[in-house]
């Protein structure tokens, strides 16, 4: 399953499946009828009952939209509209209304960087309250890697909705809870056995893996990077060395963790040239001074790390880095932790960024897109390990049935349509497109990036490397303005990461505005 896949397959729902608001009264549906004739030609097997349901009642969608929804097609080579014109967005009295009663009622540790209030999603768009429509270059944070409302999760979802909705998953059994974790096994790096713990998000999957590895080695210390995020919960937000404001006045925090250098080779954590120059000095530094001189070796329960670090910018290591990281954590009998949660599910170019450094982790936490925009993560490890005594470790939501079912059917869409050819396609493009920019753009000091998952990091001077962080808050409130969706990572790094069903003519078009925009940009 996890190298191959069928031939991408006609897709076709009824527009009750996704359940989408309905036109207003007296709006017609005649724009969709040369759409409805497609499936005529194609001879989509549900093309009445789909013609039925326009005809009855309309949905205000565009017919570019039900082109998404009801493709006859092939999903990569259909015809699809975008947006040709993006007028400058607003911000509205409706608008600013909601975003004061979220200012009163929402918890303040919210971060928004600009008024957007989301009405809808569908593929690699959004549209606000106000029905102005944007390309989405933040997945939600890489979560819709499978595109918003995909009708396959939506589906998923209507049918386990009419059969059970939660069932306590620890203390009864359910098929569809084995279901997934078979299939968790099957796409994760590694052909041995493994046992997976259903969560409810990333930080209490890295919660579940802190554990477990102190459980199995029956050893105290973690070894975790600089510049790494794992989460905010009391072990995760330790394992963290992202942001000050992660850590402020949340002291004492969880003992045994040392944080490492991590390569990140634009601005060197040891004072190195970069690679490959430095010969992996930040591994060095690890074996010999860390490991020699502060933390005793026989202590290390194991080494938990990013494949390319998220929230620090999208830093992407050396090849071989990993693989070293590994010999080493083999070396000293530490367990190898892969934080997947971002880099999983076909956005690195492969199913997982392991397999693309060809590392087989020990354990490996996963959230995020695992589940099509549904909360939930994994804890997915050797089987060996995860043999802990009985109560030692639960929850109350994990392994939600109504989540595994939309987890199931995301993967097997992913599966279907090779998600992982198309970001590994339009991500090499996205890097030579950004790079040739960046010999336009003075602002733009480093591109990197590992498939439809890629960094922009801004600077004031090239020589200097002064971080950017004034412009790239400007750079995105005024790609916003334009129609694009863009978040930033560490200090001043605007970061690309769409749905992974985006086609090429809208990511060359978000790029294009991007590019609009850091030229503007002062």
């Amino acid at each position: 399953m996890r190298g191959g896949g069928a031939e991408i397959p006609v897709l076709s729902f009824p527009a009750k499946v996704v359940g989408f608001s309905r036109g207003k009264k007296g709006s017609s549906n005649s724009d969709l009828q040369p759409f409805l004739s497609l499936f005529v030609k194609a001879k989509a097997p549900c093309e009445k009952r789909l013609a039925r349901s326009w005809d009855s009642k309309p949905l205000n969608y565009s017919p570019d939209d039900a082109m998404y929804l009801f493709r006859p097609v092939q999903y990569f080579n259909m015809e699809r509209n975008v947006i040709k014109k993006i007028k400058s967005v607003r911000t509205t009295k409706k608008i600013k209304r909601i975003i004061e009663k979220d200012r009163q009622l929402i918890s303040s540790s919210y971060t928004r960087g600009y008024p957007l209030v989301i009405d809808k999603g569908l593929g690699a768009n959004i549209w606000d309250i106000e029905g102005n429509k944007y390309i989405d270059f933040t997945s939600g944070i890489a979560v819709a890697n499978v595109g918003h409302c995909n009708p396959d999760v939506a589906e998923a979802v209507r049918k386990q909705t009419q059969k059970i909705l939660h069932n306590a998953s620890t203390d009864f059994y359910n098929e569809i809870e084995i279901e997934l974790a078979e299939k968790l096994a099957d796409v994760t790096p590694g052909n041995f056995p493994k046992r997976i713990f259903f969560t409810n998000s990333g930080t209490e999957t890295v919660e579940c893996a802190f554990k477990l590895a102190r459980w199995y080695k029956k050893r105290p210390r973690i070894i975790s990077f600089l510049g790494a995020f794992h989460g905010r919960t009391f072990g995760s937000m330790t394992l963290s060395a992202s942001k000050l404001v992660h850590r402020d006045h949340f002291s004492p925090l969880v003992p045994g963790v040392t944080h490492a250098p991590y390569p990140y080779c634009y601005r060197c954590p040891v004072g190195e040239e970069g690679y490959p120059q430095c010969k992996y000095e930040c591994l060095k530094y690890l074996e010999e001074q860390i490991l020699t001189r502060v933390v005793p070796p026989d202590e290390v329960a194991g080494i938990i790390v990013e494949p390319v670090q998220g929230e620090n910018g999208y830093i992407v290591p050396p090849r071989d880095f990993h693989k070293k990281l590994k010999k080493m954590c083999k070396k000293h009998g530490f367990l190898y932790i892969a934080d997947e949660i971002q880099t999983g599910f076909c956005r690195s170019g492969k199913w997982f960024a392991s397999d693309v450094f060809g590392v087989q982790p020990d354990i490996i936490c996963l959230a995020k897109a695992i589940a099509g925009g549904l909360p939930m993560g994994a804890c997915v490890s050797r089987r060996k390990i995860m043999t802990w005594p009985k109560g030692s470790h639960a929850n109350t939501f994990g392994g939600n049935p109504v989540a595994c079912s939309a987890s199931l059917a995301a993967i097997e869409f992913m599966r279907k349509n090779k998600l992982w050819k198309n970001a590994e396609k339009l991500g090499r493009f996205g890097l030579k497109y950004l790079r040739d920019l960046q010999n336009e753009v003075k602002l733009i000091g480093d591109i990197r990036g590992l498939g439809l998952m890629i960094g922009i990091e801004l600077v004031r001077y090239k020589k200097t490397k002064e971080p950017a962080h004034r412009e790239t808050v400007d750079a995105l409130n005024r790609a916003f303005k334009k129609g694009l969706l863009l978040l930033s990572a560490g200090t001043s790094t605007v970061r690309l990461a769409p749905p992974l069903v985006i086609t090429k003519e809208e990511f060359e078009q978000g790029l294009n505005i991007l590019a609009d925009v850091l030229k503007k940009v002062k």
